[in-house]
């Protein structure tokens, strides 16, 4: 396994414009990120169109694209891809949700449309909405719920990326998840 201190050094090295630290990383990475997008397609209904593969390779073009990142650490970089991730699976089931309602070219009768109703794009959508809404009220609560859900970072993972105490994180790691409990029971 390769160290944090080599992925960190590698992240500064792309960031200072090392084009060739980005070839040496993402090998490195690619099994976690694997792994990340595993963690979020297991919480997809079961006939999701979307394969780990390409919502890692997906995420690499975003995260590539990105010339801004002031990469810190390897829980930022993991906690950037995490959400990468997250708004992709969301883009897909937007897409979804309006091909349904008549934006895609393919037609369902209304007992095949029953059929394939999927409760879990709602719920991602949902989520995404809600987090969207905690954003507004709290940018920190709502990174840390990125960070820990979506990104799999632990408490001090999460501390470390956002620059707080660990303590802290835990207050407002429990704080958001009631809230976002309270949010999505309401929608």
């Amino acid at each position: 396994m390769t160290s944090t201190a080599t992925i960190t050094q590698l992240l500064i090295k792309w960031r200072n414009g090392d084009k060739a630290a980005l070839d040496e990383l993402m090998p490195q990475v690619y099994d976690e990120l694997r792994r990340l997008a595993n963690h979020y397609l297991r919480q997809e209904r079961p006939d999701h169109t979307l394969q780990a593969t390409a919502l890692v390779h997906e995420a690499y073009l975003r995260l590539v694209g990105e010339n801004e990142i002031d990469w810190q650490n390897r829980a930022h970089f993991f906690g950037i891809a995490a959400v990468r991730m997250r708004q992709i699976l969301v883009e897909h089931a937007r897409s979804r949700q309006a091909a349904k309602r008549g934006g895609g070219d393919y037609r369902l009768s209304l007992g095949e449309a029953d059929l394939l109703a999927e409760k879990r794009d709602v719920n991602l959508l949902a989520l995404d909405d809600a987090l969207e809404r905690l954003e507004a009220l709290d940018p920190q609560k709502s990174r840390i719920i990125e960070l820990r859900y979506f990104g799999g970072l632990t408490i001090e993972e999460t501390s470390e990326a956002l620059r707080i105490s660990p303590s802290t994180v835990k207050r407002d790691w429990s704080m958001a998840r009631a809230w976002l409990r309270s949010e999505i029971g309401n929608t």
